[in-house]
């Protein structure tokens, strides 16, 4: 591989920013020190710019296989290194659900043919497959899914005797969707003999409401506890949740983690006024009061990750009436230029979003070697302009759903260059595709 020096850049890493240099050889970072004088095959000046761990994104929906017409293992990882993310976990509600582990290392195969960035895929739990669960690998895995609302696709684990044999059996990370479903069921019950089909959008966060939230992180909590499982809960998207997450226990101590992500920072219901469809998902974007009890917690760490639950669809298929636009939203290009916003607002420090955003995934999910700026580790790099302003448009839109909520929108801050595992695979605009990106291990 290529050697790679980046020289005259603040490092931002650990809860500093310092000035110094790096040093990537044979894909690790060799060094890092004030200034090197070392020559490299390929020299980034760094002047003015900050340099980040690459981003970790725990939660994607690459959509491969079955539903590529939306997004694939080429398409997305290339969206994602545009934004500085470098290593993604995809979820298993594809078509066929990655629920088996022959269909779990297919998905695997296909990314190192195609995917630009680092990646893992989660193992599907259903109500009947728990022995294939049992078969996963923790260091070669992220983790087990268990959607306890169906959310998108037929995956749904519902029977309370399924869920204590997966919580008190699987000795890996378990991820969840919470959102009681029967809750739901009623709700849209309700609502559809209210409005036939015609069901306003702003009425979403009212079907998949808190109360449906709420039920469902306690039961999860709940039988964490009793099993002593390893529990992370996606998502959250209420304050009431707020409550069973523990903000003092050291991240890589606790038993229950939770995730936020950067559309329920970013939006509120107040917002379906204008943007419908588009920022339809699940669980929903609530109310203001929801949204800003959100970044505290994150804060004061009873949130530990920011993710993006990145999940796109064809913009004909999000215009179509309540019942039928699918939820999700295209997230992973833009999640940095969220969270710099904040920041620009006073509202976050770029220590703690690279804290969120690089480390915290890091520890949660006992990553091996990566997600920190240190000697030896992967070079995972994202060189960062905070000065930088650009507008986000169908030009500049790497998913290839080809929309973006974000649309019109102009960011200050914008990523200049990454590096994954060691190879300068963005760089000002240009995709080097000359080398794949690895396959994520795990300490276990």
């Amino acid at each position: 591989m290529e050697s790679i020096i980046i020289k005259g850049g603040q490092v931002i890493n650990e809860g500093k920013i310092f000035p110094a240099d790096i040093l990537i050889e044979n894909g690790r970072i060799s060094q890092i020190a004030p200034q090197l004088s070392q020559a490299a095959d390929i020299e980034i000046n760094a002047e003015g710019k900050h340099i980040i761990p690459g981003i970790i994104d725990d939660q994607v929906h690459f959509r491969e296989p079955g539903l590529m017409h939306k997004a694939d293992l080429y398409t997305e990882p290339r969206a994602a290194v545009a934004g500085g993310t470098t290593s993604f976990m995809e979820m298993p509600n594809t078509k066929p659900p990655a629920v088996t582990q022959a269909k779990l290392e297919e998905k695997y195969q296909a990314a190192a043919q195609k995917s630009l960035a680092n990646y893992s895929f989660f193992m599907g739990a259903t109500n009947d497959n728990i022995e294939e669960v049992l078969r996963t690998d923790g260091r070669q895995v992220c983790g087990i899914k268990i959607f306890m609302g169906s959310s998108t696709g037929n995956m749904l684990v519902d029977e309370p005797t399924t869920l204590e044999n997966l919580f008190s059996q699987v000795p890996l990370l378990i991820a969840t969707h919470c959102e009681d479903e029967a809750t739901i069921r009623r709700n849209m019950e309700l609502y559809r003999e209210k409005y036939g089909e015609n069901v306003p959008i702003s009425c979403h966060p009212e079907i998949r409401n808190v109360e449906g939230c709420l039920i469902s992180s306690t039961l999860a909590t709940n039988l964490a506890k009793q099993y002593n499982t390893r529990l992370h809960i996606l998502h959250i998207s209420t304050r009431d949740e707020l409550a069973l997450f523990d903000p003092n226990t050291p991240l890589a101590e606790k038993r229950i983690t939770a995730e936020v992500c950067v559309h329920h920072l970013y939006f509120n219901a107040d917002q379906y006024e204008t943007l419908g469809t588009q920022i339809k998902c699940n669980p929903a974007v609530k109310s203001v009061a929801h949204q800003s009890a959100l970044l505290p917690a994150l804060l004061e760490n009873r949130l530990d990750i920011i993710a993006t639950d990145h999940a796109p669809h064809t913009w004909d298929e999000k215009q179509q009436t309540y019942f039928k636009a699918p939820s999700g939203v295209p997230l992973v290009q833009h999640s940095l230029n969220v969270m710099l916003k904040l920041h620009q607002q006073g509202k976050i420090s770029l220590e703690k979003i690279v804290e969120k955003m690089c480390h915290a995934p890091s520890i949660c999910f006992e990553m091996d070697q990566r997600g920190f700026l240190r000697e030896g580790y992967w070079a995972d790099i994202a060189i960062v302009d905070l000065e930088k302003n650009w507008e986000v448009n169908k030009s500049n839109i790497h998913y290839k759903c080809g929309w973006s909520p974000f649309e019109g929108e102009v960011f200050k801050g914008q990523v200049s260059s990454t590096i994954v595992s060691g190879h300068l695979a963005y760089h000002e605009g240009a995709f080097n595709e000359s080398k794949r990106g690895e396959r994520l291990l795990f300490n276990r």
